[in-house]
C-alpha cells in the first residue's frame, strides 16, 4: 500500500541513479578535488545568478548544524520557529556544533515567523548576562508545508540587517517552494537578503545529498575545516556531488517538486470534501495536515496506508507527504479509502 509518511521513504530518481552509476567508472581525485565537484560549484553559481561557495554534505542535519557553526558564536542566539527542524529534529546538533549557542524559538501561524515577531524577540544585545543575537533561520518550505514569499523573506532580512544577524534558510524542501512561487531561486534567497542556504535534494529524489551554499563566498570563512571536523568531507566526494549535479540538470529538481506539489494539491482537494475532515494549514508545497475522526485514521492504518500522526493523540491530526514519485493512482486510492471510512463524500480529484 502507498506511504504518505514522508518524502524520505522514496527511492532514487532514475536520472540521479544513472548519474551515480556513470560516476562509478574509473577513478577520480579524492576529498572534493574531482571534476564533478568543480562543475557543481559552477552549476549552483549559475542557478543563483552569482558566485557562490558550495559545500556538499550528506545530510540535512549536517547542513543546518554546520551552517550554524559557521555563523554563530558560542554565546550567540539563533532565532527560529518553534516547529523548525533546527529546533525540534536535530537532536541538539546546532547547539553541539556551535559549542553551546542558544536556539530562541518563536511562534507564528503555519510555522512561519513574521518580521514583527522577530523584532519583538530580539533583546539583550550588549548585556553580558544574555546570549547575544547572532542569526535568524527560517525553513522554506515551512514545517507546515507553507511557503515564504520573497516579500516576507525580505521583511525578515530587513530586521536581521538592523540587528546584525546572519540570515540562514533551511531549504530541505527549497525546490517545492520555488515550484510553488514560480520565481527564480535568487529571488527568494540572496536577492531577498539570505546569507546562507542549506540546499536540500534528498527529499526530492537524491540518495543522500545536500549542500551548504554561501552567497558571499568570503563569509564561508573556515567552513571547509568545520565540515572536515564534522565528518562530512567525504573521501569519494564525487558520489555526493554527482547527485546534486544531476538533480540540478535539465530542470529535474523543479519537475520533481512540481509533481509532488501537484499530488499534494489533489490530495488536499479531495480531503476537503470529506465529511468530518478539516485541513489544518494551507497546502502550498507537498505536505498536508488534516484532522480526521479517529475511526477513519485507525481504518486507514488498518488498510496499510502510511502517514504520521501529528499533535496530541486526542486531536485526531495526521500529516501526509507527497513526493517526486507519488502516483496519482495512490492519491485516488487513499481518497477512496478515506471516503469509504467516512461514510461518503465525493473525493475525486479534478484532473
Amino acid at each position: 500500500m502507498s506511504s504518505f509518511a514522508s518524502d524520505n521513504v522514496t527511492g532514487i530518481a532514475p536520472a540521479i541513479l544513472a548519474a551515480l552509476q556513470a560516476a562509478n567508472a574509473g577513478s577520480a581525485p579524492a576529498y572534493g578535488e574531482d571534476a564533478v565537484t568543480a562543475r557543481l560549484s559552477e552549476r549552483v553559481s549559475h542557478l543563483f545568478e552569482r558566485d557562490c561557495a558550495v559545500f556538499p554534505v550528506a545530510t540535512g542535519s549536517a547542513a543546518n548544524s554546520l551552517a550554524m557553526a559557521a555563523l554563530v558564536p558560542r554565546y550567540g542566539a539563533v532565532y527560529c520557529h518553534r516547529e523548525a527542524h533546527l529546533n525540534v529534529d536535530e537532536c541538539g546538533g546546532p547547539e553541539f556544533y556551535t559549542g553551546g549557542a542558544k536556539l530562541v524559538a518563536l511562534d507564528g501561524a503555519h510555522a512561519k515567523i513574521d518580521a514583527a515577531a522577530l523584532e519583538a524577540a530580539i533583546d539583550g544585545a550588549g548585556d553580558v548576562h544574555r546570549v547575544q543575537p547572532a542569526a535568524l533561520s527560517i525553513t522554506q518550505a515551512s514545517e507546515k508545508g507553507t511557503v515564504y514569499t520573497a516579500a516576507e523573506v525580505a521583511a525578515l532580512a530587513a530586521v536581521a540587517r538592523r540587528h546584525n544577524l546572519a540570515f540562514h534558510m533551511d531549504g530541505a524542501r527549497f525546490a517545492n517552494a520555488v515550484a510553488r512561487l514560480g520565481c527564480s531561486p535568487a529571488a527568494i534567497t540572496w536577492q531577498a537578503g539570505v546569507d546562507v542556504l542549506s540546499l536540500g535534494a534528498t527529499k526530492n529524489g537524491a540518495l543522500a545529498a545536500e549542500a551548504v551554499v554561501f552567497f558571499d563566498p568570503p563569509r564561508a570563512g573556515d567552513f571547509a575545516y568545520l565540515r572536515k571536523r564534522g565528518g562530512h568531507l567525504l573521501s569519494k566526494m564525487r558520489f555526493l556531488s554527482v547527485q546534486l549535479e544531476a538533480y540540478l540538470s535539465d530542470g529535474l529538481w523543479l519537475a520533481n517538486a512540481r509533481h509532488a506539489n501537484a499530488q499534494a494539491a489533489r490530495l488536499a482537494e479531495g480531503l476537503e470534501r470529506l465529511p468530518g475532515a478539516r485541513l489544518l494549514s494551507t497546502v502550498e508545497a507537498n505536505e498536508i495536515f488534516v484532522a480526521l475522526p479517529e475511526a477513519v485514521i485507525v481504518g486507514l492504518e488498518a488498510r496499510g496506508f502510511g502517514f504520521f500522526r501529528w499533535g496530541r493523540p486526542e486531536e485526531g491530526q495526521i500529516r501526509l507527504v507527497t513526493a517526486f514519485d507519488t502516483a496519482p493512482e495512490a492519491v485516488d486510492a487513499f481518497l477512496a479509502a478515506a471516503a469509504d471510512l467516512c461514510g461518503g463524500g465525493d473525493t475525486r480529484a479534478r484532473a
